[in-house]
């Protein structure tokens, strides 16, 4: 399942509904999922999960020719929603035991190693062993969000959330758009000259097919940005930034920040990496992880621009 909103089942148990939070009872984990749905519909559950504290369940999205698999591992004692599935697709369980609710309301225990394929729909789902899930969709493109979009439907709720979760984060990146001015006035750039640069498709390419811990998504810092999906440790080299002097996803979107991240590395033979700076959180439920930022000072002298001197 594409998982939408894991929390700990424990805080779910104790009654999230109550205003006071009594002591702890041991509950079976499946009767208390069962009585959480019972009169409610998925979009209900779903706000209830989205107003609790998220697990970490980091996703990998792997392309290869014609093929993308994504892949989450979630916790044990993870009560998870998905989104809404499309179409059928091929699943392949890897690890753990999972008792899924059926949007018809029955169940079904799943256990590790498993495949089959999945239908139509949603599912909301307990977790009682660490589990490793892999989604596999038949398909030539590699831009996460456009994945996204074909083959899942995101609920209003979902989607109300997240706006509100943008401009929340957009007003703490203050600081980092006023240093993205003054950096690019450094190196004698117009806002308006770096915008056509950025958006020029003639020095485009895509990825290579591999496996990635990132993806492009709206940034509030601006546009669109790269945000790690699962743990990336430092030192660790993200993605290709320019291949064969052309830039890949990660060199186009990556936002500038005033305390980056990560930073460019080049390469033997000319080429350009993305790499960690530091450790960086991947995705907490459903929400994707922190924003890999640069600073484009650094960037830029790595491809040899000088700073411009202004003398009056």
């Amino acid at each position: 399942m594409k998982i939408d909103v894991p929390v700990p089942v424990e805080q779910l148990v104790r009654n999230p509904f109550a205003e006071k939070v009594h002591a702890p009872v041991v509950v079976d984990p499946i009767s208390a999922m069962r009585e959480l749905v019972a009169g409610k519909n998925v979009e209900q559950v779903e706000s209830l999960l989205l107003s609790e504290e998220q697990v970490d369940a980091p996703v990998v999205h792997i392309f290869g020719p014609g093929i993308y698999i994504r892949e989450v591992r979630i916790p044990a004692g993870t009560l998870a929603i998905g989104h809404r599935q499309r179409y059928e697709h091929l699943n392949v369980m890897l690890k753990g035991r999972v008792t899924v609710v059926n949007e018809d309301g029955s169940l079904m225990d799943l256990v590790a190693p498993l495949v089959f394929t999945g239908k139509p729909g949603r599912k909301i789902g307990y977790i009682h062993e660490d589990m490793v899930w892999q989604n596999i969709y038949a398909t030539s493109e590699t831009d996460v969000e456009t994945l996204e979009s074909m083959f899942l439907e995101k609920s209003e709720t979902w989607q109300q959330d997240q706006e509100i979760r943008l401009r929340v984060r957009m007003l703490n990146h203050e600081q980092d758009r006023a240093d993205f001015f003054a950096a690019i006035a450094e190196f004698g750039f117009s806002p308006e000259t770096v915008r056509s640069q950025s958006e020029c498709k003639s020095d485009q390419v895509e990825l290579p097919k591999s496996g990635y811990r990132m993806m492009v998504a709206p940034s509030p810092i601006e546009g669109k940005g790269v945000f790690a999906t699962a743990p990336i440790t430092a030192g660790e080299m993200i993605a290709p930034a320019r291949i064969g002097g052309k830039r890949t996803p990660a060199g186009r979107y990556t936002n500038h920040a005033v305390n980056p991240n990560a930073r460019m590395v080049l390469c033997h033979n000319g080429d350009i990496d993305l790499v960690a700076a530091r450790d960086i959180q991947g995705c907490a439920g459903g929400q994707p992880g922190e924003e890999i930022t640069i600073d484009y000072r650094q960037a830029l002298e790595l491809l040899g621009v000088r700073r411009v001197s202004c003398q009056e």
